[in-house]
């Protein structure tokens, strides 16, 4: 008998092939649906013939029937470069896709996990950023179909939770890295570390000075699980992140480091919106969860390199094409 049965929504992506594997090693039955726009078949090829582990190729903003005792909703393209490639379609993925899950987890009675993100939080006047803080996003910008699709999603989330008593855990995800990071999702790990093993610069936007807070990947992925585990009245939201905080530029720093290359750091204009700060308060889930990140920057950093340096030696197809 496998302990629960758990849909994953995104279970392709980085975050979310993480988590089947977590599922999936402590013997759940897992149901992993993506539409393969940011996910990759290779992130959860080792899991295919699992018998605790099915694939199904599905969008969320179209409703999903199947029977199961969690959710987890991480559905959404998470990179700039990714989500404003269409714009329409990140808010639908958002806001379609968590009435979708909301309606299947309300049918089931199954507790519900939305994977938000501190993007909620805008450029923050707030530093660091607890989960009382309201925000400070530009609703006509173009990152709002990702800030306000999440900003929405959790909305509907909390009113399931007060209108039809759903059991939901609402988490908001800052900066996370590590091995499947998508090669073109134009996060500054990704980017810095594609850039140091070609040899190229590094490229840096604005002064490199707006900092940001780096969680490694198990980390994150242990908070996720411990959230959903703990029984009780605990919608969240609780904020999942390192609170240590870096520079850009000490991050670039530390790439060339490790990597040994001999790359220069360049430097070009700040793109719109792009906050200046970035830094989770994590009170509550060390109070509630008994959880912080236990992965030094240093160590992660040395993972995602070895990941990506076997991708470049593999010729894979999306690292290739970059230029």
């Amino acid at each position: 008998m496998f302990e629960r049965r758990i849909l994953v929504t995104g279970g392709s992506g980085f975050l979310g092939s993480h988590l089947c594997d977590r599922l999936v090693a402590r013997g759940d039955d897992v149901v992993c649906a993506d539409n393969l726009f940011t996910g990759r078949k290779r992130n959860i090829a080792h899991l295919l013939n699992r018998p605790n582990f099915e694939f199904l190729r599905h969008d969320v903003t179209f409703p999903l029937y199947v029977e199961v005792d969690q959710i987890y909703n991480l559905a959404c393209p998470a990179s700039p470069v990714h989500y404003q490639h269409d714009p329409v379609q990140t808010t639908k993925t958002s806001v379609h896709g968590a009435i979708n899950m909301l309606g299947l987890a309300k049918r089931l009675r199954a507790r519900i996990f939305q994977a938000s993100t501190s993007e909620v939080y805008g450029d923050p006047d707030v530093h660091p950023q607890p989960e009382e803080y309201w925000g400070r996003v530009n609703p006509i910008g173009i990152r709002s179909c990702y800030d306000e699709g999440k900003r929405c999603a959790e909305t509907l989330f909390f009113d399931y939770y007060r209108q039809h008593k759903l059991d939901i855990r609402v988490a908001r995800i800052f900066n996370t890295y590590g091995p499947r990071m998508h090669p073109s999702d134009g996060r500054v790990v990704s980017n810095f570390i594609v850039q140091a093993l070609k040899g190229e610069d590094i490229t840096l936007y604005g002064d490199g000075l707006q900092t940001r807070s780096f969680c490694y990947v198990d980390d994150l992925i242990d908070a996720f699980v411990t959230f959903m585990d703990t029984d009780g009245d605990l919608p969240g939201p609780i904020n999942l992140g390192n609170p240590n905080e870096f520079t850009i530029k000490q991050l670039a720093e530390a790439v060339i480091d490790l990597t040994g290359a001999k790359s220069k750091l360049v430097f070009k204009p700040l793109p719109s919106d792009d906050p200046k700060q970035r830094q989770p308060n994590i009170d509550k889930a060390r109070e509630i969860l008994n959880w912080q990140p236990k992965i030094q920057l240093r160590d992660g950093l040395i993972k995602t390199i070895e990941y990506f340096d076997g991708l470049m030696k593999e010729g894979d197809p999306l690292i290739v094409a970059l230029r």
